[in-house]
């Protein structure tokens, strides 16, 4: 396994939360660990909120703040198992976060930005209720868990790419 790491390594590739050589936190880990979540309204943007959190702040308590992640956040539902008598039995829910990394700085520029989408489904039993809204509230939270991590790895990217044009310019 480390033979082929240092394989990859001489052709350019190396891991996206790559340590640093102090063993501290990497380029990419430490800029993630900078970034500051604005408020998404409503339950499921809190279940995202909540989520992208967790995995921006990682190890990396105590970094100061230097960027504000700004999401536009909905789920939308489409009924996709209909029955003779019209009644929908199947829920296809679907997931979209548009996304604005901004600089913390005076203007507030606008350094990236991208769509993440997830897609599940909720059974709807006939005259279970109560079932379904704690269905549809386990799907809220697992699309917020996968759109997380779609724009966790959208912003790791961003960072590495602009490392290594920093590296590449100096």
């Amino acid at each position: 396994m480390g033979a082929a790491a240092g394989a990859l390594g001489g052709c350019g590739f190396h891991p996206l939360y790559q340590r640093a050589s102090s063993g501290g936190l990497g380029t990419t880990s430490r800029e993630l660990a900078a970034v500051s979540v604005d408020i998404i309204p409503d339950r499921p943007g809190q279940l995202l909120r909540q989520a992208l959190q967790e995995r921006l702040e990682g190890s990396g308590s105590g970094v100061a703040r230097r960027y504000s992640l700004a999401v536009d956040f909905g789920i939308s539902g489409e009924g996709i198992a209909i029955r003779q008598d019209n009644s929908v039995t199947r829920i296809r829910m679907i997931g979209r976060a548009e996304w604005t990394l901004r600089a913390q700085d005076p203007a507030r520029t606008v350094l990236t930005r991208d769509i993440a989408r997830a897609v599940d489904g909720v059974n709807i039993f006939n005259e279970q209720f109560f079932a379904s809204d704690l269905e549809t509230e386990v799907v809220q939270k697992r699309i917020a868990e996968r759109l997380a991590d779609q724009m966790v790895m959208q912003l790791a990217s961003y960072f590495n790419r602009r490392a290594d044009q920093v590296t590449a310019s100096g």
